[in-house]
């Protein structure tokens, strides 16, 4: 059984759906959104009502954060490892000398580099003045891609 409902949208947002109307099943589009919102919502309250232990909770952001953390390590590691297989010799032999990560943030020939990954992600901050907890993984990840690459080739050459 299907009902009929009524909605009131603003008189632009109107307009540019009557110029659209014929391409969209705009009934299925409004199903579809509401059944994701009441999706969403009823989730979160059942692991509210899941996790009433508040040691559940802590061990689920634990995870998660762990999970996250991860994730910048990872693609730090993804980076290094890509940048390395492209680099000239004499600057992997650079990079692999870097320490710290004040000192990679504020490099003259890398610091830019890394601002500029820095940006296709904002929870990562570093800069000349900033490293924030995202940016320390990253760049430990990366640091690790490199010296992973160079394990690798350093004695076939």
């Amino acid at each position: 059984m299907t009902r009929k409902i009524t909605l009131s949208i603003p008189d632009m947002l109107y307009e540019k759906m009557e110029d659209w109307r014929k391409s969209f099943n705009l009934s299925k589009m409004f199903q579809d959104a509401l059944t994701e919102a009441i999706h969403k919502k009823e989730e979160f309250q059942r692991r509210i009502k899941e996790d009433h232990d508040m040691s559940q909770i802590i061990e689920r952001l634990k995870n998660e954060k762990r999970q996250s953390e991860g994730n910048y390590s990872e693609n730090g590691k993804m980076h290094g490892f890509k940048w390395a297989k492209s680099a000239h010799y004499e600057d992997l032999m650079y990079a692999l000398e870097l320490k710290g990560h004040s000192q990679m943030a504020s490099d003259k020939m890398l610091g830019s580099y890394f601002s500029e990954l820095a940006e296709s992600d904002h929870f990562i901050d570093i800069s000349s003045d900033t490293i924030n907890k995202y940016g320390k993984l990253f760049l430990d990840g990366w640091r690790k891609g490199v010296k992973e690459f160079w394990n690798e080739v350093k004695e076939k050459i």
